[in-house]
């Protein structure tokens, strides 16, 4: 099959690999019809991720049609068109049992912290993603979710991760009505969670970012005001003049370790990995939020250290949420909001490339060129 390869950092290609095989009688394999580059894929790619093994297929993201299925499974059969969740997760163990799909406590043997997660270094399972022409499924009874007739491929994509962790970003917000929020990042996901803020009832959305055209796109989206923080002297002193002093209700960060705008974070987070990533945005959020407001986090960062300012969380008496998102607790919900009409996720996808050209694709999503918001990788033949 064709898929993704990862030969180092800032080095991918495309690369023809043995095909997947069943390996458990619970697994499936997919033949991949659509699969996202992710914003974390690109953390992978620069080399920030502990334990990313050359030769690895990423991609996180992706749908695709059903080719064979162990002895075991029940619930799908060949032909089936599913979405497929970004965690993986056997459905039984006790954070499963909570809905906690992304803290499974049985599919990573790797790491106590983190669960399993699709083409994700060998920190998170060691397992290979969808950027592929095939990929093996496991715990194929619990995990897939077969797309609905009346759903678009390119918009249930974009309900394997990037929708339900905006989603729920904006739901670990604890927002009220009429809340004012603000959204660190213009991304796919930030661009989810200030869509997600009106849904869960916000009554003001503010995006920072620093890309012209993000801004420009999630404004126009998400019918939201936006802050480039490149024209910003203090951003905390800034969001409390916006705020009547007070601060933001919900901060939320929907960036992580690869933030821009601090220079010494920049330095010992990004460059010299010092610490588990840039802090900025985990700065900007504690000091710009109101006291006893709540902070969102659903930005990657490292299993090492990161110097943010716990004290001043404390004294402000926050709250401060985090984790990476179900996928599967969500799905229910956000497929109404996409049949209803109040929302359609593939509006954001700005460029579909071929497989064979996933260098060029990883470099213009990186680069952040030609305006790209959200890049869809289309197997040969899908």
């Amino acid at each position: 099959m064709l898929a993704m390869e990862f030969r180092g950092p800032y080095r991918v290609r495309a690369k023809h690999k043995s095909d997947p095989q069943i390996e458990h009688p619970n697994d499936a394999i997919i033949r991949v019809t659509r699969s996202c580059i992710c914003g974390s894929d690109l953390h992978l790619y620069h080399g920030l991720v502990p334990d990313t093994h050359v030769g690895t297929t990423f991609g996180h993201e992706f749908t695709g049609v059903v080719e064979q299925v162990g002895q075991s499974v029940q619930n799908l059969k060949v032909g089936d068109h599913v979405l497929v969740p970004f965690n993986i997760f056997c459905g039984s163990c006790y954070f499963c049992q909570k809905e906690l799909y992304s803290n499974c406590h049985n599919v990573n043997s790797q790491a106590t912290a983190v669960g399993a997660i699709y083409g994700y270094s060998h920190t998170a399972g060691g397992y290979d993603g969808g950027q592929a022409e095939f990929v093996r499924v496991p715990m194929a009874d619990v995990g897939p979710t077969v797309i609905p007739k009346d759903l678009h491929v390119e918009d249930a994509v974009l309900l394997t991760d990037a929708f339900p962790t905006g989603y729920q970003a904006a739901e670990m917000g604890d927002i009220k009505e009429g809340d004012t929020v603000v959204v660190f990042g213009a991304g796919p996901v930030g661009i989810f969670a200030a869509k997600s803020a009106w849904l869960l009832g916000a009554g003001r959305v503010i995006v920072v970012d620093h890309v012209e055209y993000r801004l420009e796109f999630v404004r126009n989206y998400a019918q939201c005001e936006v802050v480039n923080f490149k024209e910003v002297d203090d951003m905390a002193v800034h969001i409390k003049k916006m705020t009547d002093g007070l601060g933001a209700d919900v901060c939320i960060d929907c960036v992580g370790c690869e933030a821009v705008g601090n220079a010494m974070q920049t330095l010992t987070g990004r460059y010299m990995k010092l610490q588990g990533g840039a802090a900025t945005v985990l700065h900007w959020a504690i000091n710009s939020v109101r006291k006893a407001g709540t902070v969102s986090i659903v930005g990657v960062y490292g299993p090492t250290f990161n110097a943010i300012p716990i004290g001043n969380a404390v004294n402000k008496g926050l709250t401060l949420r985090m984790n990476q998102a179900s996928v599967k607790r969500h799905l229910p919900r956000l497929i109404e909001h996409i049949q209803a009409g109040r929302i359609s996720p593939r509006e954001i996808i700005t460029h579909r490339i071929p497989l064979e050209e996933v260098a060029d694709a990883y470099h213009m999503f990186s680069s952040k060129l030609d305006n790209c918001i959200k890049t869809v990788l289309i197997p040969p033949g899908a």
